[in-house]
């Protein structure tokens, strides 16, 4: 995926993105999390998932310095990030209050 490609997938929708990578251990803790925040939130918002490894031009582009960080976008534009792993009522608060407005 390129980023023409990414900036397209957020337009008009709200749209989770967790920056991640295989060999990261709160990554791998925020799986079953991000996992369930799918199932929860289909039909409602997007939720996807980049390994920084294979993109790494796209965690350049939103300056990702560390992982996991989860950006979550509204309509193409940032409107929260979370670094470092999150407990899922931080992710749903953020993910709620996006939708509430959208």
């Amino acid at each position: 995926m390129d980023i023409k490609q990414f900036q397209s997938s957020l337009k008009d929708k709200v749209v989770l993105v967790d920056f991640g990578a295989t060999w990261c251990g709160p990554c791998k803790a925020m799986e079953p999390i991000i996992k369930d925040m799918k199932k929860k939130y289909e039909g409602l918002a997007t939720i996807l998932e980049i390994n920084i490894d294979d993109q790494r031009s796209l965690a350049t582009d939103y300056m990702v310095q560390s992982i996991p960080t989860l950006i979550l976008f509204k309509d193409g534009q940032e409107v929260k990030r979370l670094v470092g792993l999150q407990p899922t009522a931080a992710i749903e608060q953020s993910l709620n209050e996006a939708l509430e407005n959208h």
